[in-house]
């Protein structure tokens, strides 16, 4: 498996980083008009972008990468060409529309003459949502007489996208056609003695057109590579938290950074906040919505880290997703991708209401409209699965999104039963407090056998021992709805984790919890742990598991810890950084 070092910012994303020779393989961005993702990406035989040095008219290989991350996470390696030692930094600006990829080439040995810079491919243009499909239309290349160098644009009628670079100090620009797009080639020559260097930053602006992509990259050159970078890295620190352990603070701030510019970001057209479960077409369902995804596991950590964007997080959910809450995914626009109703995603903005009113004090959220016909529509959505007799709600699908057994799950109205609460409790309702205790009894009465918690019930006698990682009995605890040393939990937990369980990897190097979805042991099955107090035994398994290159995935090989299912899995990053933010605590980055 290629090892990758993504980043970017709320309007693009990188999210192959080539670890072996710093090559961006493929830039996107979210597109409203579209409903997702949008990727510009380079050919099978050349990536989107490389760094070259050419000696006596032929290219000579890099070797040697050393890599970091500044801030925790813009890449910047080191590497060797003969004499010549490369640093290379790539830098997605906050608030800004592109990025920079900056060279620096030091001569450590005899004088040398060489020409270096960037050189790639922009081969085709995709449109991701869960599937890649090839835009149909023409991917131009042409001079632009704004700046003087190489517009990459995707025409589909009229423009729908537009990539231009501007070079600091000028560099010569090279184009041509080639078998899978438009190669191209931005390069400057150099002549060091020894100890001398020499530098090229390339600003890449990306627009909706010529015009505002070159201008887009102009404004970050008039701005400086110092500034821009400062800026950010003071953005970043911000945000950041200080563990005792070195590897668990590296761990957590470049996942909730990946958190963070992965599932949220904002769209090129409309410049809207979107939440999506990841921006990575990495990740094997990205760029729709999820409420459960990116209220129960993303907000957490996200709301620690900036309240204003989380503020801003449920302004689009109870918005533009506010007509088909609860139903199984929906693209970017509110439209329905997959149906099928799922409780848990129902009642997954109330639990995100209360947590974001609880944590900041701020109870005007309530009074905005569109919030206050969300949650009349949720209780009405939840009026309409009620069981008759019975204080309890069915659901059509699991956690996982795969198709029930029985009904009835235990967990799901264990989160209705902690909304119904939260909303008494914060609107002043009597009649939803009294509703949230009837469901707290009909769980004891009718979701217990055998002195524990079953998966799921159909009310006549039916009833599954089960679970899985993305709404474990587990996390009853952690929600509230009984004590971590309630017998019929401890039962169910030992269930759970015993041996004879199919899916709990009892005695593996990584012992946590899968299920059929993706038959290893999950990551979100970590974050549970940390979250019912197993925190020692977790943070174990998180040091031995190597991940997505760090970054959070949906599962791991339970002997390797390598990623088995799900890389680039921008919600499960947040729900992992929210854990560890429980469990450890942490000190905000400050001077």
């Amino acid at each position: 498996m290629e090892r990758y070092l993504p980043t970017g910012s709320e309007l693009l994303s990188l999210p192959r980083v080539n670890e072996k020779n710093g090559a961006v393989e493929d830039l996107g961005f979210l597109h409203m008009g579209s409903r997702g993702l949008i990727e510009l990406r380079g050919g099978e035989a050349e990536p989107l972008m490389r760094p070259f040095v050419e000696l006596d008219g032929a290219e000579a290989g890099l070797s040697d990468f050393e890599w970091e991350r500044l801030g925790f996470w813009y890449p910047r390696f080191e590497a060797r060409s003969g004499g010549l030692r490369i640093e290379g930094v790539i830098l997605a600006p906050v608030g800004e529309r592109g990025f920079g990829y900056r060279l620096r080439f030091e001569n450590t040995g005899p004088a040398a003459e060489f020409r270096f810079g960037l050189r790639g491919l922009a081969g085709s243009a995709w449109h991701c949502v869960n599937v890649d499909k090839r835009i149909e239309g023409s991917l131009r290349c042409f001079v632009s007489g704004w700046s003087g160098l190489p517009v990459f644009e995707q025409m589909c009628g009229v423009p729908l996208f537009a990539l231009a670079p501007i070079c600091e100090p000028e560099a010569e620009a090279e184009f041509a056609p080639a078998a899978e797009g438009r190669a191209w080639r931005l390069s400057r020559a150099a002549c060091l003695a020894p100890g001398q260097s020499a530098e090229l930053t390339v600003w890449w602006g990306l627009g909706l057109e010529e015009i505002s992509a070159v201008t887009s990259a102009r404004e970050m050159q008039r701005r400086g590579w110092d500034w821009e970078l400062r800026r950010s890295l003071a953005w970043l620190k911000g945000r950041s938290r200080l563990f005792a352990d070195g590897a668990l603070t590296r761990l957590y701030n470049t996942n909730l950074f990946f958190c963070i510019f992965y599932s949220t970001g904002r769209t090129l057209d409309t410049e809207e906040l979107v939440l999506v479960t990841s921006r990575s077409p990495r990740y094997y369902v990205s760029a729709a919505y999820w409420d459960r995804d990116s209220l129960l596991w993303s907000f957490p950590a996200v709301l620690d880290a900036d309240p204003a964007l989380a503020r801003e997080m449920l302004g689009y959910v109870f918005g533009r997703q506010r007509r088909n809450i609860g139903v199984h995914s929906r693209f970017i626009d509110g439209a329905v991708l997959e149906p099928g109703f799922e409780l848990d995603e129902l009642v997954a903005p109330v639990l995100a209401l209360e947590r974001y009113a609880d944590e900041t004090g701020d109870l005007s959220v309530f009074e905005a409209p569109d919030v206050r016909r969300g949650i009349e529509e949720i209780l009405r959505k939840l009026d309409a699965v009620r069981a008759e007799g019975c204080e309890l709600y069915e659901t059509f699908l699991q956690p996982t999104d795969d198709e029930r057994v029985y009904p009835y799950l235990t967990y799901d109205n264990v989160l209705v039963w902690s909304a119904l609460r939260a909303l008494g409790r914060l609107l002043g309702r009597e009649e939803l407090t009294r509703r949230a205790e009837a469901v707290r009894r009909a769980i004891y009465e009718n979701c217990v056998f055998d002195g524990m918690f079953a998966w799921s019930v159909d009310l006549q006698g039916g009833h599954d021992v089960y679970d899985e990682p993305p709404g474990s009995l587990l996390l009853l605890p952690y929600y509230g709805f009984c004590a971590a040393d309630d017998p019929l939990y401890l039962k169910t937990a030992e269930a759970i984790r015993s041996p004879d369980y199919a899916y709990s990897f009892a005695g593996c190097e990584i012992a946590e919890i899968g299920c059929p979805h993706a038959p290893h042991p999950w990551l979100l099955s970590i974050g549970n742990s940390l979250l019912c107090g197993r925190s020692e035994q977790a943070l174990e398994h998180l040091r031995r598991a190597k991940l997505d290159n760090g970054i959070a995935c949906e599962s791991v090989d339970e002997h390797t810890g390598e990623c088995a299912t799900g890389e680039a899995f921008a919600t499960c990053a947040g729900f992992i950084c929210h854990a560890l933010r429980s469990a450890l605590g942490g000190e905000r980055n400050a001077d």
